[in-house]
């Protein structure tokens, strides 16, 4: 008689030779990932960020890079002190922290599985972590209790215990019990897969915008997972109780996590009026650019995709480049051109991730709806990366979020100087409208450019006007905006046989001739 407890898993029932072996190759996947957390290239063995940034000419001089490396915590960095007597003792160091995920054979195999640890050991790292170790649970879903399930969990509290470790970290976004109930058992502080992605967006926010939008996430991811204990969860009647109960029954109303959940909302509400405010400016520029039918590029990928990188190759910003994830929260607008001379904008966004959270993607929607606005989405994914079918379908599915989805896309093949040439072969089959490209090296960088006149929305309006020598600022439009079929010097003024956009050609109708002209 089979004697197996009704909630046990379906994989508790595999033989012990079977069950042995699949812990074995979660053991190997566990060493790979290990091996490449050092860096956020990851599996591609790249040393840390600090040694093998290579920056061209394209990229300035960086200083905001030094600047943020001046303040990095470093491995073995210590403070401790002889003598403590007369100061406070403080030891610095990097967290320790130990990863935990689960995956399910159903929703993804063990490589997929295996790359969305590996990013989140690159997330640890970039958020100022020395990981340790990891496990990985396969189970049908996650336990509704303890996340990993209640004999993992334990191995996990043994695990973090000889390890020396303070954080876990989960591959997931946990409940409240979930944490509480985690944290119950391994006995240190347990985050989840949001938290680290908050906590890098807190450390590399710059503007007063950005700063604005990372602590409205925050707050929004704060506020389902507040909890109180003891007197401070009981609830108290203030004014007239139900019952008419009168004197001596009314208590100061507000429990301490109601007041709690109040003051948090008041200061979402402020945030998100702050923040509609500041993209005012945003709004104006992009109207004034649409009044001179300026056409728009933005560059959308991958975080650590090399869009920043691009961006500098292809017009100098200087923008920060740095070999860690989310190392771009700001957007940067550059002034472009054609090969032919007409001009547009290039936008650098956020990167995006997998499971990017929810919060996330709504308190920055006011920076994103830059590329919904766009007249084509410059996507780059990473050619080196070891899942980039799986990151173009990320970032595909956040941009369907902002009703990006119908903007005409270019996908930007980066790192092709270090890809495997099968893997580029592959995307370049699988995307009809893609090039392969290097913003390193400058490879396929000529074409990229040709590519991305092609596509843009090209003067659709013929216009024959003759336009006064006191109106030069209008010639000079058609010259820089539309496409000049012919020029011609009068005694009346310039004469033009162009094609210009709509908004220009109405300002144009006045000096418009007849055809007979």
């Amino acid at each position: 008689m089979n004697n197996r407890p009704a909630s046990a898993t379906p994989e508790s029932a595999e033989p012990e030779d079977t069950t042995s072996e699949r812990d074995r190759e979660f053991d190997r996947a566990i060493a790979r990932i290990l091996r490449g957390h050092d860096g956020p290239g990851g599996d591609n063995g790249d040393a840390p960020a600090e040694e093998t940034d290579e920056h061209s000419s394209f990229d300035g001089e960086q200083l905001d890079l030094a600047d943020r490396r001046a303040l990095r915590r470093a491995a073995g960095l210590s403070t401790e002190l002889t003598d403590v007597t007369e100061v406070e003792y403080r030891q610095l160091r990097l967290e320790r922290v130990v990863l935990a995920g689960v995956w399910s054979s159903a929703d993804s195999n063990r490589a997929e599985a295996e790359v969305s640890l590996q990013e989140l050991s690159a997330l640890a790292a970039t958020a100022g972590s020395d990981v340790l170790a990891g496990v990985m649970q396969r189970r049908a879903t996650p336990d509704v209790a303890t996340y990993l399930g209640s004999g993992k969990a334990a191995a996990l509290a043994d695990l973090v215990a000889a390890e020396g470790a303070d954080t876990v970290i989960c591959d997931g976004e946990l409940s409240a019990s979930q944490r509480r109930g985690l944290e119950d058992i391994v006995k240190v502080k347990v985050v989840d897969r949001t938290a680290v992605i908050l906590d890098i967006f807190a450390q590399h926010a710059k503007s007063r915008e950005g700063k604005a939008q990372v602590e409205l996430a925050q707050l929004e991811y704060l506020l389902p997972r507040l909890r109180g204990w003891g007197e401070s969860m009981s609830r108290q009647a203030g004014g007239r109780v139900a019952g008419g109960a009168g004197i001596g029954s009314r208590g100061p109303g507000e429990t301490k996590i109601e007041l709690d959940r109040r003051r948090i909302r008041n200061r979402m509400a402020k945030l998100r009026r702050e923040i509609k405010g500041m993209g005012t400016a945003r709004d104006e520029k992009r109207s004034l650019r649409h009044a001179r039918a300026v056409p728009s590029v933005s560059i959308a990928g991958y975080t650590n995709a090399g869009k920043s990188s691009l961006l500098n190759r292809l017009t100098g910003a200087g923008v920060l480049v740095e070999n860690a994830l989310f190392a771009t929260l700001d957007p940067t607008v550059r002034r472009a051109q054609t090969p032919e001379g007409r001009p547009y904008t290039l936008a650098d966004t956020v990167g995006f991730v997998r499971s990017l959270p929810h919060q996330l993607v709504e308190a920055f929607r006011s920076t994103l709806e830059e590329v919904a606005e766009s007249d084509l989405v410059l996507h780059v994914v990473d050619g080196s990366h070891p899942d980039p079918e799986g990151q173009l379908a990320a970032v595909r599915s956040v941009l369907a979020d902002v009703n990006a989805q119908d903007v005409p896309e270019l996908v930007a093949i980066n790192k092709a100087d270090v890809a495997d040439p099968e893997v580029l072969q592959r995307l370049l089959r699988k995307e009809k409208n893609s090039i392969a490209v290097s913003a390193r090296t400058g490879e396929g960088i000529e074409e990229l450019l040709a590519r991305v006149s092609s596509m843009l929305p090209v003067p659709d309006v013929e216009m024959n006007v003759v336009v006064p020598y006191d109106r030069g600022e209008l010639v000079n439009r058609v010259h820089t905006t539309g496409q000049v079929l012919s020029e011609e010097h009068t005694a009346e003024g310039t004469r033009l046989l162009a094609r210009v956009r709509p908004r220009l050609a109405a300002e144009l109708e006045q000096y418009k001739l007849s055809r007979t002209a």
